[in-house]
């Protein structure tokens, strides 16, 4: 039995997808068809440069019409059909080989799907049907999201098809940029609602539709047409457990939990062992406080096993993710050693997963141990990729530890080093009075240079940071007459003046562009304990942006553990905000701080009046009364050596 391969495909203004694709399949098939249906790039040359026969065709918003003039030039056995924008995996054209050697009508192939951007990229599998034999009675149908598999069974009701084990897809077309630039949600959208109008009772594109509405962030359209499209769909449908995901998805994204709940717990009556819906279901019950129920959810996501690529797995939703939503959970309930067990199992499912480094780094809080932090951090990567390792001084830097940072940036080969990274490193720098090399790196990126306001604000902080008050007025005169956005120009203003003890200009009114530079200052300043430089510059602020601002500044200044000046701004807060737990439970811990425990109690009382739901509220409550009783029955050992009862309540009370 004949073997050759065909491979059809249909491309518009595709010259950089196309090359990796065509360079993906070279040797795995016999002959390429392509139909270009208006490239106004180089497409066409591409193609041909790769020996692809090549057709024009005009576009008529028809997706299947475009497909099957690619197969009626098709000379080969099978059809291998390919979209721009995937590849074939290499090690994979053995495998496609020996499907074609088999006695099937068509294959199932495993596709991996990118999604997200540059540096968060995720992974998802799917399952899609993309080879059959080539029959003339085999076309397309559908003007989007063609169908060809139902034709073939109306065609030869004995056909049968298998998964292509060992043939693997990757596909590029979800990451974002990919879609900004196609515009794909809204060309999509355009087609499928022409399309649905007039066959309001094809179920498979109405799928499809809710999909794109999902896509669009239209969820509750989305829900209603996927479950009109569930209501009449086969559950042995290979989509089956997409919609009801997509259905869940839907109603939790339109913040309909309950109706999200309901969905999931049909689907696990379908696929008991599905993942994604426990995973999903955890977060439902994170958003309705029910922390037991989310809890559960989460714990059975972790149990279940391998999923089959038709289930289409969300990447982590029975590893890193989990993991990382029941260390969340544990460090809401204010136990840190049980959130570290299970981010440090989060982080070894997926080291490229930061967001969990960064959780461990605050958890162990490099401003107070350094060392340990650094001893600690060193045994994790053990396990961690060589890109994670690089991850872990940005990681540092976000949580203030400067130090920490820069030993991972020397590390790297300063030819090897990006530019973002070199800033980050030049800032760590400046942190450390290492200022001739801060600058260095500083006065190396130009004018034209998307970094050169960052650079030039970093270089007026060198000697801000050093009270070099002459030099600071130069550097922002200088700065000042480049043309700066009204936020950053005010904050310029700012320091230029924040030196001397009278200054020219007026309070400051600030937006958030302006305030995130200054809490940024503050910050830094506050890490080198120059706690004159910070009031100093605040003292420029109006007091209606201090006000705005001040549980965010009030943060700040506690984690320096400046208590005076934290509770100052915590109190400020209040004063426009009375109904805030949050703010109430900050100055309860600040009190605490402040030896101040009988006051500190009060506050966390007034937060759990006002936000019952929230656990760390009573757990810091109930650990502030332990210590208080513990602390009391010291005394009262002390005062009173020979009554026994308070000796065994300090006892019992060291136990818990």
């Amino acid at each position: 039995m004949s073997n050759k391969i065909s491979l059809c495909m249909i491309v518009k203004n595709e010259e950089i997808n196309l090359a990796r694709c065509l360079q993906s399949v070279a040797g795995a098939v016999d002959e390429i068809i392509i139909v270009d249906t208006g490239s106004s790039d180089q497409t066409i040359r591409v193609a041909e440069q790769a020996g692809a026969q090549v057709v024009s065709h005009i576009w008529q918003d028809d997706f299947s019409a475009a497909r099957n003039v690619s197969l009626e030039l098709a000379t080969g056995d099978w059809i291998l059909f390919l979209d721009a924008d995937e590849t074939l995996e290499p090690g994979t054209a053995q495998g496609l080989r020996q499907v074609a050697a088999a006695d099937n009508e068509g294959y199932f192939i495993k596709i991996i799907n990118l999604i997200g951007m540059e540096g968060s990229i995720e992974t998802c599998p799917d399952l899609v049907f993309r080879m059959f034999r080539n029959k003339p009675e085999y076309r397309f149908r559908g003007t989007i999201h063609e169908q060809i598999v139902d034709v073939i069974l109306e065609k030869n009701r004995q056909a049968t098809f298998q998964i292509a084990e060992n043939v693997v897809l990757r596909h590029y077309g979800y990451l974002n940029q990919q879609v900004i630039e196609k515009d794909k949600k809204n060309r999509n959208l355009s087609i499928i609602k022409k399309q649905i109008e007039s066959d309001p009772n094809n179920h498979s594109l109405r799928y499809h539709y809710g999909v794109e509405l999902y896509r669009i962030d239209n969820f509750s359209e989305a829900a209603e047409e996927l479950t009109k499209a569930a209501n009449n769909t086969d559950p042995g449908t290979i989509y089956y457990p997409k919609l009801l995901r997509y259905i869940a998805l839907a109603h939790y994204s339109a913040r309909q939990y309950d109706r999200a709940l309901e969905a999931i717990a049909l689907g696990l009556e379908f696929f008991p062992n599905y993942a994604d819906l426990y995973y999903y279901g955890g977060l439902v019950q994170l958003e309705l406080k029910n922390y037991a129920g989310a809890y559960e959810c989460f714990q059975n996501a972790l149990a279940m096993p391998e999923q089959p690529a038709y289930y289409a797995p969300f990447n982590g939703s029975r590893g890193f993710r989990a993991y990382y939503q029941i260390a969340r959970l544990a460090e809401a309930f204010g136990n840190e050693e049980e959130a570290l067990r299970y981010y440090i199992l989060s982080l070894q499912d997926n080291a490229g997963f930061t967001i969990t480094l960064s959780a461990i780094v605050r958890i162990l809080n490099p401003h107070s141990d350094p060392e340990y932090t650094r001893q600690a951090m060193e045994k994790l990567c053990d396990f961690c990729t060589p890109d994670a390792k690089r991850l872990i001084g940005t990681v540092y830097f976000t949580e203030g530890a400067y130090r920490l940072a820069l030993d991972y940036f020397e590390k790297i080969d300063p030819a090897a080093i990006d530019d973002y990274t070199s800033m980050l490193k030049a800032i760590c720098l400046i942190q450390q009075k290492r200022i001739l090399e801060a600058l260095h790196l500083l006065d190396a990126i130009p004018l034209n240079h998307p970094q050169y306001p960052l650079a030039r604000m970093n270089e007026i902080l060198c000697f801000w940071l050093n009270k070099n008050r002459t030099k600071v007025r130069k550097l922002c005169e200088e700065f000042l007459a480049v043309g700066l956005t009204a936020d950053t120009s005010a904050v310029v203003t700012m320091l230029k003046d924040s030196l001397y003890k009278r200054g020219s200009a007026p309070s400051a009114v600030l937006g958030p562009e302006g305030m995130a530079l200054v809490k940024d200052i503050i910050l830094r300043a506050l890490d080198l304990q120059e706690l004159q430089l910070a009031e100093g510059l605040l003292a420029k602020v109006a007091t209606i942006t201090r006000t705005e601002y001040a549980l965010d500044l009030a943060r700040i200044f506690a984690h320096y553990k400046y208590w005076d000046n934290a509770k100052l701004y915590t109190e400020l807060y209040l004063q426009k905000q009375p109904d805030n737990a949050a703010a109430w439970c900050q100055l309860g811990e600040i009190l605490q701080q402040s030896n101040q425990a009988a006051e500190a109690c009060l506050c966390y009382r007034r937060a759990l009046s006002l936000a019952p739901q929230q656990p760390q509220y009573y757990v810091k409550s109930i650990r502030l009364y332990q210590a208080m009783r513990q602390e009391l029955l010291a005394e009262a050992v002390l005062r009173y050596p020979d009554m026994p009862l308070f000796r065994e309540l300090l006892e019992e009370a060291a136990k818990q």
